[in-house]
């Protein structure tokens, strides 16, 4: 997704593998430290969740899962999250996808666009899993029980930053935009008092977007295999792993893009929806009632009821 706007850029930061800024209207009180403050949350999630750092609070806890660990805030908040969006999902989501990424050859953080990787692995599914019962303690030097398992915090890591981050600047500026790469929080009325526009990229590849939609106090989240999609063994792979199967899932889709309230819950809805399939996304869309919008690996598009509401402007 890209944000078209003309407000100004108060801020920004190179996090979480991707460009993050903070853009609105410069207001009186409000001081750089506040900006400042906001984009902190984006570099702490990166140091605290990151599996790409061995030396990482998640790796560190990922080395030994079936300890108890003392871990840093950040990355309590985010299993405790990670694990009610298990709960939520009925194990849709599931967290527990580390092995299979590395099994594929995902094991650094590098562009994986389409045919620019091939890896020599040869990933084996992950067996069946039993529920996921991860334990923790609070209190001073809170601490994490994975319960014996890895996890990748991937799927929920950019949603909670930016969670986070609008938490702490919503309570010095009514109207911004904080984009993470595509990912965006909306808030206020936007620099021409209709809201926010938000354009939403063509997985394929096209230089011009699919739809753009006009946002109010609220978040959009894309997951698309347009990057991180590369070679292993000798078969086209990506990085949305179904865990029933321990495969890559979302057959016939390319990307999945879903508005709602909290940019946590939406960037977990966009992933769980792809791995719905092509056959079977727009009826589960429809029973959660979100409002989402699908490109599939043929470039046909739908979206729900709630979705179209949204929209201002297509592609013809």
């Amino acid at each position: 997704m890209t944000a078209t706007t003309t407000a100004a850029v108060l801020g920004s930061v190179r996090a979480m593998a991707c460009d993050v800024t903070i853009h609105g209207s410069p207001t009186p009180g409000v001081a750089e430290t506040d900006v400042a403050g906001a984009l902190s949350r984006f570099t702490d999630v990166d140091r605290a969740c990151t599996r790409f750092n061995l030396e990482s609070p998640l790796m560190r806890v990922n080395a030994r899962p079936d300890r108890w660990h003392e871990v840093p805030e950040t990355l309590l908040h985010a299993v405790q999250e990670a694990h009610a969006a298990y709960q939520r999902t009925h194990g849709w989501f599931d967290p527990r996808v580390l092995r299979t990424l590395v099994g594929l050859g995902y094991d650094r953080s590098l562009p994986f666009e389409a045919g620019g990787v091939a890896t020599s692995a040869v990933a084996v599914p992950s067996s069946a899993r039993g529920p996921w019962r991860p334990r923790f303690r609070g209190g001073p030097g809170p601490q994490v029980h994975l319960g014996g398992e890895p996890i990748d915090l991937g799927g929920i890591g950019k949603g909670l930053a930016l969670r986070w981050a609008s938490e702490r600047l919503e309570q010095v500026v009514d109207d911004y935009l904080i984009d993470a790469g595509g990912d965006c929080v909306c808030r206020g009325r936007g620099p021409d008092g209709d809201g926010w526009r938000v354009g939403v990229e063509d997985p394929r590849g096209g230089t011009h977007p699919l739809v753009v939609v006009e946002l109010r106090d609220l978040a959009c989240t894309t997951s698309s295999i347009r990057l991180r999609r590369w070679r292993c063994g000798g078969r086209s792979v990506h990085h949305l792993v179904d865990p029933r199967t321990g495969r890559p899932g979302g057959d016939g889709l390319l990307a999945v893009t879903v508005i709602g309230p909290d940019a946590a819950a939406a960037e977990v809805l966009s992933k769980t929806l792809f791995l719905r399939g092509r056959r079977a996304i727009a009826a589960e869309a429809s029973r959660l009632g979100v409002a989402a919008f699908w490109v599939g690996s043929d470039g046909r598009t739908g979206e729900t009821k709630r979705f179209g509401t949204r929209v201002i402007w297509r592609a013809q």
